[in-house]
């Protein structure tokens, strides 16, 4: 054979070679999940006998049940049954703390998984630098666990209640502190209030705001909510804030800086002139400012009732080192001498803040559901308690389908991250959780999971289970080592 030939022949064995590769490549990194119905989060609706392609990770197709799909190899092909997919579930407040609780907060990430949530929003802890490193192993695909947003370490003022806060007393530590979150590339700054006074709490809102930044935070007593919120405000954490906008709060923070009344009394003043007419007119006036709240319910109440349940006998506590619940303590201990009056206050205060979340949605204002877990959160577990915030706004009122966005779709609108993720879409990431059960019939379905696709690997039931009895061996694991 002449050389030349020879040399074309080669080329073109090496071009038939490669591209064979390329798509056995293509094909490897391809999954169909056939015969399913999609839950649109955006309609509200089901879209019935789907097939949802994925490539790399990404949603590239969404069909009707009779496309075929020969080319995705037999062993990524899921047969759905006709299950339901929603997309993964959003916990849009948790707290991963704990400078002694690296290895318990690690062991908790696959659970994060097993219950259906692929994404979180971390609102600053001690452990700060730790979580943002977590965070880059998770994305570059090194570290198995739900995708982190995190706002790193939170801004505070001197000698804070709260370890590892960024402590400041002026605008020039303000600043300082700013530069250092730049340099940690936070995904938005957390602000609060428990020694920060309301002069510096409102300039910190407004220059992380002007450096592009989302701010998400308590409410000082002394400062308005419409203040913070025409500073660059973007999210109230806890709805108990917002029930001062049943009352005429200017006219309380005017009688509070002149000294006229006692924090105390203002707090007093808020319970009892509580309008709830006033609320709502309140409320359509934040939605119309674009305000987001997450309104954190299920800690109020497991506090509120911890008398008629003490938590010994829950199942989730088998994933818990005794360093982790050992925590629990002093929320536990500060109760301690309630009187009987006090517990029902508490009760009545739950159930006024509960009510107002429905509300507050029908008004207009962007909800986000997220727990608030936190080794210092008493009985708020890590992914248990943001199905559990879930159930206890459909027992306020709110319908299923607008539940469901608040652990979906708003959390990614509010991170502005809507474009490639909440929903399921074609050309999003393809985080999906199959349930056995309609979520939009009954939101308790997202506890009824039949398996979990996140960050290009599927997880039927069976790998789900292992997961949590690998939490739970690795609990028993770092009690036994720690004794």
């Amino acid at each position: 054979m002449p050389k030349k030939l020879l040399a074309l022949c080669l080329v073109f064995i090496f071009t038939i070679t490669l591209h064979s590769q390329n798509n056995q490549q293509k094909t490897d990194s391809q999954w169909l999940i056939k015969n399913t119905n999609v839950v649109d989060v955006l309609s509200g609706k089901i879209l019935k006998n789907r097939n949802i392609l994925i490539e790399n990770n990404k949603i590239i197709a969404i069909s009707k049940k009779n496309k075929n799909y020969d080319n995705v190899p037999a062993s990524n092909q899921i047969d759905a049954g006709n299950k339901y997919v929603i997309p993964g579930l959003w916990d849009n407040h948790v707290h991963i703390e704990g400078e002694n609780l690296v290895e318990d907060n690690l062991a908790l990430f696959p659970v994060y998984l097993a219950y259906g949530i692929t994404t979180v929003r971390d609102c600053a802890s001690d452990l700060g630098e730790q979580v943002l490193s977590w965070r880059d192993q998770i994305n570059n695909g090194s570290l198995l666990g739900p995708t982190i947003f995190t706002a790193g370490r939170k801004l505070e003022g001197i000698n804070s209640i709260w370890k590892g806060d960024l402590e400041i007393s002026n605008e020039a530590e303000l600043h300082s502190m700013l530069d250092k979150l730049d340099s940690y590339k936070v995904d938005f700054v957390k602000i609060t209030e428990s020694t920060l006074e309301a002069p510096l709490f409102t300039k910190s809102v407004l220059a992380a705001h002007n450096r592009g930044y989302l701010v998400s935070g308590h409410i000082p007593i002394n400062v308005s909510i419409e203040t913070l919120i025409d500073n660059g405000f973007s999210s109230i954490e806890h709805a108990s804030y917002v029930l001062r906008l049943g009352s005429d709060e200017k006219e309380i923070i005017s009688k509070l800086n002149s000294k006229e009344i006692t924090r105390g009394q203002a707090e007093q003043l808020y319970n009892k002139n509580f309008n709830q007419e006033k609320a709502i007119s309140n409320y359509k006036k934040l939605a119309k400012k674009g305000m987001t709240v997450t309104p954190t319910l299920i800690g109020g109440k497991q506090l509120a009732y911890l008398d008629e349940n003490n938590h010994q006998n829950d199942a989730y506590l088998q994933y818990l080192t005794k360093r982790f619940t050992g925590n629990y303590q002093w929320r536990i201990g500060r109760m301690a001498g309630e009187t009987a009056e006090q517990k029902q206050q508490k009760k009545d205060k739950y159930k006024r803040i509960a009510q107002q979340v429905p509300l507050m949605q029908r008004a207009g204002v962007t909800i986000l559901a997220g727990s608030d877990s936190a080794a210092l959160n008493t009985f708020v577990y890590p992914a248990a308690a943001l199905t559990e915030e879930l159930e206890l706004f459909q027992n306020a009122g709110m319908q299923p389908k607008d539940i469901l966005k608040t652990a979906t779709i708003n959390g990614a609108k509010f991170l502005k991250k809507s474009d490639t993720m909440g929903s399921v879409n074609k050309g999003k990431i393809a985080d999906l959780v199959i349930l056995d059960e309609n979520p939009l019939i009954d939101i308790r379905a997202v506890n009824r999971i039949y398996s979990v696709f996140t960050k290009g690997q599927y997880f039927n039931r069976e790998n789900l289970n292992t997961m949590l009895e690998t939490a739970k061996n690795k609990k028993i694991e770092l009690d036994k080592k720690r004794k």
